[in-house]
């Protein structure tokens, strides 16, 4: 199989190695540099520096598009998943997210999307605590 674009190799192999569209997200986040451009060598050096960045923008504005309009009970289950894995606790990992919340958006978002992203990762966490609660209720 040939790949065709920056993107799509982007996308079907590193990105579809990632469990998560939060994860993803974050993913995408980490490889921005400090003039929100963004940086990955082997990528860069496979397809230049261009292409790369562009690719690696697209997939940004594309995976948060991904995390907005997944339903809140998907996106926690997904979280929780992947913290099991990893063997991190969900609420903490969902607090990282949200005191990062800025820096999971690229540059120059659609309208809205500081405040949707904000809204979603406080949802879930609130709804991760709440199942924390009722599950200490229960066990007492």
């Amino acid at each position: 199989m040939t790949l065709k674009s920056a993107f799509e190799d982007l996308s079907r192999t590193t990105l579809e190695a990632i469990y998560g569209c939060l994860r993803r997200l974050e993913y995408l986040a980490g490889l921005r540099v400090e003039k929100g451009e963004y940086a990955h060598w082997g990528f860069s050096k496979v397809y230049g520096e261009d292409p790369a960045r562009k690719a690696l923008s697209t997939a940004h504005r594309t995976a948060v598009s991904h995390v907005l309009s997944t339903p809140l009970r998907d996106l926690l289950e997904e979280a929780e998943s992947s913290c099991e894995k990893e063997g991190v606790a969900t609420e903490g990992y969902l607090e990282n997210l949200t005191r990062k919340r800025d820096l999971l958006l690229p540059t120059n978002p659609g309208a809205g999307s500081a405040r949707h992203l904000n809204s979603v990762l406080r949802a879930l966490l609130g709804l991760e605590r709440s199942r924390e609660r009722n599950a200490i209720r229960r066990a007492s």
